[in-house]
């Protein structure tokens, strides 16, 4: 079934579950007008915790969605997984039957699926005994099921996976996508990333790591990406989703076309297991293969979602591989970390920010990067401070670097008829 020369593969629809919006429209007016998602924690008692502060999701109704019974045999995750997936699909006018239905896969990545419902059932099973233990535990809490439910609320019945790659998983699932649909082996793709990691155990895990902010009495200022007072990252929620599409099957309905995804680079650090290199050599080769991969020349990147985590580590790594990957381009063009409004959403991160980079093509708009006052020394490269920017965007990147050593690049540009 695969093709000798590779299909143009674009993005007709597309679906956000976020801190800062939970529709495609409310999400990009929240990045265009700096809306800021973190405060204190709601989902659970977080007074012991050291972070206290989080980027949640707020006023999502499942059942908008998914029918009741269904909506609570799934983890958030996964809810918001098909959500966004369903908006998408209604975004893209892409209407799945029993004709197309094989044609049309998933892929979705996550960092950790269902830790909600581990730790509910951990509770229980200590408190009540073995017997007492859901019987949809294991269905509701595997990684692979929002790609799973996705294609069950859907009827997408194509090539259907699951990326586990930290906080890379996002970014992994679109690249995924757009090798099958690029390959031939489907028509169009549901793809992105999704967590729900908003739990006691997951905040206790990160905070005994120091990876998470502690500026939990100025919550709207602790996620502060590539400014040198940063302490670290501020965990956020959600899900962002894609839809991929063969061009030819996307002009033959008549579909908008935001943009056209050209490359996915991926390399490994092979280096520490939370830690990257500090040269950032590994994210430098993503971004270059990437860019090979589009037949793109660094003269040609107009702006770059960067990983920017607000970490000590990645701001100051990540700009080190921009410099090299670009050369004297770096310096021209425009980068910003939308992770500095929502929070990191771990293996959901790729998923909104692919959104958000083919939501800055299409509109010619680019995303600021908030709370940025004193940039760090050595993150000296236009990081769209404080205000999103009109900007031609003809070619973007997305990073997302993730625990592992992984690093993944997608390269996006404007679409254009050839």
């Amino acid at each position: 079934m695969a093709h000798s020369s590779p299909y143009r593969v674009v993005i007709t629809g597309l679906g956000a579950i976020t801190p800062i919006g939970n529709t495609l429209e409310e999400y990009w007016e929240g990045l265009m007008t700096g809306r800021n998602g973190i405060d204190l924690v709601t989902a659970f008692d977080a007074s012991q915790h050291a972070c206290r502060i989080a980027g949640e999701v707020k006023g999502f109704d499942p059942l908008a969605f998914i029918p009741k019974k269904e909506a609570k045999r799934m983890d958030r995750f996964s809810q918001f997984a098909v959500a966004a997936s369903k908006q998408a699909l209604a975004d893209a006018g892409l209407e799945i039957n029993a004709d197309n239905a094989p044609d049309i896969g998933v892929m979705i990545g996550t960092g950790v699926g269902g830790i909600k419902v581990m730790e509910d059932q951990q509770e229980i099973y200590l408190e009540k005994g073995p017997s007492r233990c859901s019987p949809f535990m294991i269905p509701m809490m595997i990684a692979n099921m929002a790609a799973g439910l996705t294609a069950i609320h859907t009827g997408a019945q194509g090539p259907n996976s699951c990326t586990v790659t930290a906080c890379a998983a996002g970014s992994n699932a679109v690249g995924e996508a757009f090798r099958l649909v690029q390959q031939g082996y489907a028509k169009a793709m549901i793809s992105g990333g999704t967590e729900a990691a908003v739990t006691p155990l997951s905040f206790a895990g990160f905070a005994s790591a120091r990876a998470l902010s502690t500026r939990n009495d100025d919550p709207k200022h602790a996620c502060r990406p590539f400014d040198q007072d940063r302490d670290g990252f501020v965990m956020g929620e959600g899900a962002g989703i894609l839809i991929l599409e063969e061009l030819e099957h996307a002009l033959a309905r008549g579909a908008k076309i935001y943009g056209e995804i050209v490359g996915y680079g991926m390399t490994c650090d092979a280096y520490h297991m939370t830690a990257p290199t500090p040269d950032g050599a590994g994210a430098t080769r993503a971004i270059e293969l990437a860019l090979k991969d589009g037949g793109l020349a660094p003269n040609q990147v107009n702006y770059v979602n960067a990983h920017g985590t607000s970490t000590p580590a990645n701001d100051i790594t990540e700009t080190k591989a921009i410099k090299k990957a670009l050369g004297d381009q770096a310096y021209k063009i425009l980068v910003s970390s939308t992770k500095s409004m929502t929070g990191h959403l771990l293996g959901g991160s790729g998923g909104i920010e692919a959104v958000a980079t083919v939501m800055a093509i299409a509109n010619d708009r680019v995303p600021p990067t908030i709370n940025l006052e004193n940039p760090q020394e050595g993150c000296d490269l236009d990081y769209v401070p404080n205000e999103s920017r009109e900007h031609l965007v003809e070619v973007a990147l997305s990073n997302s670097f993730g625990f592992g050593g992984h690093n993944v690049t997608l390269a996006f540009k404007k679409y254009r008829p050839e």
